[in-house]
């Protein structure tokens, strides 16, 4: 079912490494001409078009797009009162790990009268994606609201697709989320066109433009964060799921195999990556694998992905070549499930989110570690980061001087400034001391 790679007994090159790592053959470049296409009509024709995608893609007719306070009020009271308790505690212990990563202003005095205060500022307005296809998320709603209300952010959108079994309505689960909080400026439009609606605005709905889009989607909506990177700010592409677990002979095969599982059920293309110096231990997980895949509910969902080009079990000759091949993967979830957890991290350089040991399943982090769960997805995790605080903050740096401190440097900026034939900036500090 699930395809193994034998990396036993060579030595590849980073470059070779790098040919030789599973992927899925979707590509998110294939997607721009549709997602270009689909923004461009909403720059065009607006509210109208967001109608006109809601139909097609979502099978919604004559979709409500922004949604009312008072549905938001409304699904808050109808929530399920187990998974109230839930998205609370989600909440609660999301605002408290993010806490974590608003740096504290400084200050530096390089000489008497000389100093730069380095401060950080939240970006005015974010739009937040929150999928709504085979699953329903509202801990997405948790993950990408709580970052941008702990970093200060004063003006938060969220959109996510109006859904046909709900009358068109965004989900009510979803809208619960907001409500719990405090979000109450929701539309009901999905996919690249609502990514195109945040970054452009649109004036009929009283949409305005946001600073910094965010959230995880499919390959349209991953193409259209990638075509809009300049007109905003986004996270990552955050693309379909990856799991990647680094498990040596001492590792439980029934929870590996349960943990690639979880991840493989969120789409066909999601990835479940095994890598192991054991190979008593990937013929345990690969029957467990299959045991599994035919038990749980989305079955077909489970077998296709992890039947898939992007799916496998990796045999390496010891945990250093683990790490190895981890680091050029670049996974999204890395699990780590050895004799010597600590030994096995220090070797890790590339991973959205690491879970150590064998009760730090992805699963938590999916919902109730205090994590984050939104991360780049696609071997980006080598030079980008999860979603946080930070995501919403812009480090500046503000620069004061009085006038002994400026002279003390005088000089120097005016060799400086003829060096580079740029002598109109030595000038603009001459001209504060006059000949006397």
């Amino acid at each position: 079912m699930i395809q193994t790679l034998d990396l036993r007994g060579i030595q590849p090159s980073r470059a070779e490494l790098l040919a030789l790592i599973p992927r899925p053959v979707v590509d998110v470049s294939v997607a721009s001409a549709a997602a270009a296409t689909l923004i461009d009509e909403v720059r065009a024709d607006g509210e109208d078009a967001i109608r006109r995608h809601a139909e097609r893609f979502d099978g919604v007719a004559g979709a409500r797009i922004r949604v009312e306070p008072s549905a938001i009020a409304d699904a808050v009271a109808s929530l399920d009162p187990a998974v109230r308790v839930a998205l609370e505690a989600a909440i609660e212990r999301v605002r408290e790990a993010t806490r974590a990563q608003v740096p504290n202003p400084v200050t530096t005095t390089l000489a008497p009268g000389a100093t730069v205060h380095q401060r950080w500022q939240p970006v005015d307005r974010v739009g937040l994606y929150v999928p709504g296809g085979k699953a329903v998320y509202p801990s997405s709603v948790v993950m990408n609201v709580v970052p941008a209300q702990v970093a200060g952010v004063a003006s938060i959108a969220i959109a996510s697709p109006a859904q046909h079994d709900h009358g068109g309505a965004v989900h009510p689960t979803i809208l619960a989320a907001a409500g719990l909080l405090g979000v109450d400026e929701v539309y009901a439009m999905g996919g690249a066109s609502a990514i195109g609606a945040l970054a452009y605005g649109v004036p009929s709905l009283d949409l305005d433009p946001v600073d910094v889009v965010t959230g995880p989607g499919n390959i349209y909506v991953a193409a259209a964060k990638r075509l809009v990177r300049g007109v905003v700010g986004i996270d990552s592409e955050a693309g379909t799921t990856e799991i990647l677990v680094i498990a040596d002979a001492k590792a439980d095969p029934i929870l590996v195999a349960a943990d690639l599982v979880s991840q493989a059920e969120h789409d066909e293309a999601a990835a479940s990556l095994l890598v192991t110096d054991s190979v008593d231990l990937a013929r345990s997980v690969e029957t467990e694998l299959s045991r599994l895949a035919d038990s749980t509910e989305h079955s077909a969902r489970v077998t296709e992905a992890l039947g898939g080009p992007q799916s496998a079990i990796v045999l390496v000759d010891d945990l250093a070549a683990a790490a190895r091949f981890s680091n050029a993967y670049g996974p999204e979830h890395l699990e780590i499930q050895t004799e010597d957890d600590q030994a096995v991290l220090a070797t890790i350089t590339s991973a959205g989110a690491i879970f150590l040991g064998a009760h730090s399943p992805v699963s938590v982090g999916d919902y109730l570690a205090g994590s984050n769960h939104v991360l780049p997805t696609g071997g980006q995790s080598r030079f980008s980061s999860g979603l946080g605080a930070h995501t919403f903050l812009r480090p500046q740096q503000v620069i004061e001087y009085d006038r002994d401190a400026l002279a003390g440097v005088a000089e120097h900026v005016v060799s400086l400034a003829h060096a580079e034939a740029l002598p109109a900036h030595g000038d603009a500090v001459t001209a504060r001391f006059p000949a006397h």
